[in-house]
């Protein structure tokens, strides 16, 4: 069955890029809405942007949804991964600002109100994208793909000069609260010229130890270092999820990524959907929403975090 949230969730976080404020709150929303943002700052034009693919309008350093008024709101998708690997459908996402709260730089602050306040299921039924042949982008030094499985499936590799990263990869199958235990606590990280050249240009403003894993040559900033080893490639992953959240419904199929971000999996979801008998919508049956990220996690799950 489709879930919407049991009460509203509140929160207060500062945006990674502008630096200034932000109040998020997720209301519980009715079957078949699906997921919506709504910027209640904005109330001279249409403030409404439905999280969707078509909507992505840049994603250069994050992802941005744009509505065809001009109204946007930037870095969803860590809060996209968690509505997902919480197996949350339908929710109204307001905002009092252009950008989404970076909390720590991971989900499990969003992971842990979702499940805080619970799901109720709602009457009608999962429906799912089903792959049904292998579409593969290749370009520009990154590779991604997505092919038929009978659930849902993130394989992942990364290879940076920094030796502190350096190459890894993962793959993980995201039933059964993978997502929530594997993932959902890995920081979006980057190399200390990066952030000093951002900031330099007025970007990355609210970055900081405190909500981003730094890197510089060897060496990590952060005082406790890294969470996991692999933190780094989690990560990707788990952007990976938020972005193909923005499908529309899930996917039972394996998407594959080695050295791609934002751009890329937004490319590859407009490639599945116009690709012809790529893809299918079904109607999940019990086993099938087995296998989907959300599935049966429980507070147990939460507390294997880390």
């Amino acid at each position: 069955m489709q879930t919407t949230l049991r009460r509203p969730v509140k929160m207060i976080g500062t945006g990674l890029h502008s630096g200034r404020p932000a109040r998020l709150v997720l209301r519980p929303a009715s079957a078949e809405q699906g997921i919506w943002f709504k910027r209640v700052d904005v109330t001279d034009k249409d403030n409404l942007i439905q999280a969707i693919y078509d909507n992505v309008s840049d994603t250069m350093l994050c992802t941005r949804l744009s509505n065809s008024a001009g109204v946007s709101v930037s870095t969803v998708e860590h809060l996209m991964a968690a509505i997902a690997g919480c197996g949350l459908h339908n929710v109204m996402i307001e905002l009092d600002g252009p950008e989404v709260p970076i909390m720590d730089g991971s989900s499990v602050a969003f992971v842990r109100e979702i499940m805080a306040a619970g799901l109720r299921e709602l009457d009608a039924d999962v429906r799912a994208f089903r792959v049904l042949k292998t579409v593969t982008l290749e370009e520009d030094g990154y590779r991604v793909s997505v092919s038929p499985s009978d659930g849902f499936e993130i394989d992942f590799a990364i290879d940076f000069d920094a030796p502190a990263i350096g190459a890894q990869h993962r793959a993980l199958n995201m039933a059964n609260g993978s997502f929530v235990r594997e993932l959902s606590d890995c920081r979006t990280f980057c190399l200390r010229s990066e952030v000093e050249a951002l900031q330099a240009n007025g970007l990355g403003l609210g970055g900081s130890l405190m909500n981003a894993v730094i890197i510089d040559g060897d060496f990590v900033l952060n005082e406790n270092g890294f969470r996991r080893p692999d933190e780094c490639v989690r990560h990707k992953m788990l952007d990976a999820l938020g972005d193909l959240a923005l499908a529309g419904a899930p996917i039972l199929g394996r998407y594959e990524g080695n050295r791609a971000g934002h751009r890329a999996t937004n490319r590859l979801l407009h490639a599945l959907f116009s690709t012809p008998g790529a893809v299918e919508i079904v109607t999940c049956d019990a086993q099938m929403a087995r296998n989907l990220p959300g599935a049966a996690i429980g507070l147990s799950d939460l507390a294997r975090v880390g």
